[in-house]
């Protein structure tokens, strides 16, 4: 069986940057053992399959080269544009996608070509282990620690480990050691880990980041992560910004020449906190892999 795969590079307006995305629109021609061969044999850190739903208007499922994961910010921005291009869409679209984690609001603008998608309402938990063998997994020294902002495990929809960092210069020397991750993360043995740091590059941003995979997934490093972004975002709000709401930019994949750029805002809602992220997609090129 020939499988249609269409290549979208998400958090980026040039071919080759952002986070590389394989987009199959007819998802529903597939099993849940076909498409994690599929993700496999692509190699993407994202695969995402476009279903029919009977409870919103798309169904969108994610698979990693090892494993489904409940949502992606990436594949999502790459899937909502690679429909939005597959039908000739002209005007400004508002779409009730159905995902594993919950019912979400994605939203096409025409005049922009930027995409909109809400994420889960965040949740964050402590890091209960040590500090220092976190650290000695992806090469950095105790020092490299931003003391007085919390390391913690941070969900919008997909867990990750945020751990503040002092300054750029460290995430030129980072080396992660994705297998160990688990035997440091004994609450979550599955979660990334997702270093940050309030230096940027670009000074119109806000937050800088890595994303290294969980070795479960596959694959060791994600250039360009949207959901990551979403908790970077509710994790300014939450723990360095006091307001209501925040609209910033975040830069991520400069160290392996992916960089791309996420705009995500959180809000404070009833307790809770609210995130959304922006972001744009290009089409890269149409392949074809044999299952």
């Amino acid at each position: 069986m020939k499988v249609k795969v269409e290549r979208y590079d998400a958090f980026s307006e040039v071919a080759g940057k952002g986070n590389p995305a394989g987009i199959i629109l007819n998802g529903d021609a597939y099993t849940e053992e076909q498409m994690q061969t599929i993700a496999r044999l692509v190699g993407y850190n994202e695969c995402c399959f476009v279903c029919s739903s009977r409870v919103a208007e798309l169904r969108l499922r994610y698979f990693t080269p090892g494993h489904e994961t409940g949502l992606c910010g990436h594949a999502t921005i790459g899937a909502i544009a690679a429909w939005i291009r597959n039908n000739a869409i002209e005007q400004d679209v508002t779409l009730a996608v159905e995902t594993a984690v919950g019912r979400i609001e994605v939203c096409y603008s025409h005049a922009t070509k930027e995409i909109r998608m809400q994420q889960a309402n965040a949740k964050f938990l402590p890091f209960e282990g040590n500090i220092d063998k976190l650290l000695e997994t992806i090469g950095l020294p105790r020092d490299a620690y931003m003391e007085g902002y919390p390391v913690c495990y941070g969900w919008t929809g997909s867990w990750t480990l945020l751990v503040p960092i002092k300054s750029l210069d460290y995430f030129l020397i980072m080396k992660p050691e994705n297998k160990r991750f688990p035997e440091v993360l004994q609450q979550n043995e599955r979660a990334s880990v997702h270093p940050i740091t309030f230096t940027c590059y670009d000074k119109k941003h806000t937050m800088h980041g890595r994303h290294f995979s969980s070795p479960f997934s596959g694959t060791v490093e994600d250039s360009v992560t949207g959901t990551a972004s979403g908790v970077m975002g509710a994790y300014y709000l939450n723990y360095v910004k006091e307001a209501e709401e925040i609209d910033i930019l975040i830069e991520q994949g400069n160290e392996i020449q992916k960089e791309g750029t996420v705009r995500v805002v959180a809000q404070r809602d009833s307790g809770e906190i609210a995130v959304k992220i922006f972001g744009r997609a290009v089409y890269n090129e149409t392949f074809y892999i044999e299952i």
